[in-house]
């Protein structure tokens, strides 16, 4: 699996804490949803995995995970608290 825009001097300490708090809300939560990406935003300090289905997990600077989606057709970007909630967001 391919990390995207992470450096090549290896993973900071928050970045780090982010990839463990997003991996285990996929696990806890969606494990069985395919994986389209997982990266860093260098912009906002977020890292995510990004799921087929439209739903991102996400954590800036190692926090507690969100979840977001981006809806196209407003040009909004909706966050969640929950997978749930998201996975009841019209996509």
């Amino acid at each position: 699996m391919k990390l995207n825009n992470f450096t090549t001097q290896g993973i900071a300490y928050c970045e780090a804490m982010g990839l463990s708090r997003v991996f285990e809300a996929y696990a806890d939560n969606c494990s069985r949803e395919e994986i389209m990406q997982v990266g860093f935003n260098s912009n906002s300090g977020c890292v995510y995995i990004a799921l087929e289905n439209g739903i991102s997990i996400c954590s800036t600077m190692g926090q507690s995970v969100d979840y977001f989606i981006n809806d196209f057709d407003n040009d909004d970007e909706l966050w969640f608290d929950t997978y749930e909630q998201a996975l009841k967001q019209p996509r």
